[in-house]
């Protein structure tokens, strides 16, 4: 997941190829099966506070039940502790609440190497993968 600074997402609004009409800022309220993702390469997805969670569910419909394959960005009460969780349900970039310290954020990666159940990263169960591995090499 790529981690961006409060004072750096001017910087990365629009990243190279990506003209504003191909953004898509979804309000947290608004069910992702009514919008048309036409032509959109990014989704901004909105934490207005950090105990407000309905954007992990958008975020997991958009990619698993819709097909989503462009960015989806978490913007607003965004905090260190939520980032693994967000990254599980289908979140490429996470802007930083204001005054959280980048080295901190990546840290929360660093901590979880892998998880036992499947995600939207990683559908399979631990152990259905470790057991699709074993079988190849056997």
């Amino acid at each position: 997941m790529k981690l961006l600074a409060f004072h750096e997402r001017a910087a990365h609004d629009l990243p190279h190829g990506v003209q504003p009409q191909n953004i898509l800022t979804l309000p947290n309220d608004a069910d992702p099966f009514t919008v048309s993702l036409d032509g959109v390469l990014r989704i901004d997805l909105s934490f207005p506070k950090f105990t407000d969670g309905r954007a992990y569910s958008q975020a997991h419909l958009l990619r698993r039940r819709l097909g989503f394959k462009g960015e989806i960005r978490a913007t607003g009460d965004v905090l260190i502790d939520q980032l693994v969780h967000m990254q599980r349900t289908g979140f490429d970039v996470a802007v930083l609440k204001e005054g959280v310290d980048l080295a901190d954020a990546q840290r929360q990666f660093d901590r979880f190497g892998a998880f036992y159940q499947g995600d939207v990263v990683h559908p399979q169960p631990h152990f259905k993968a470790a057991h699709n591995t074993e079988a190849v090499t056997a």
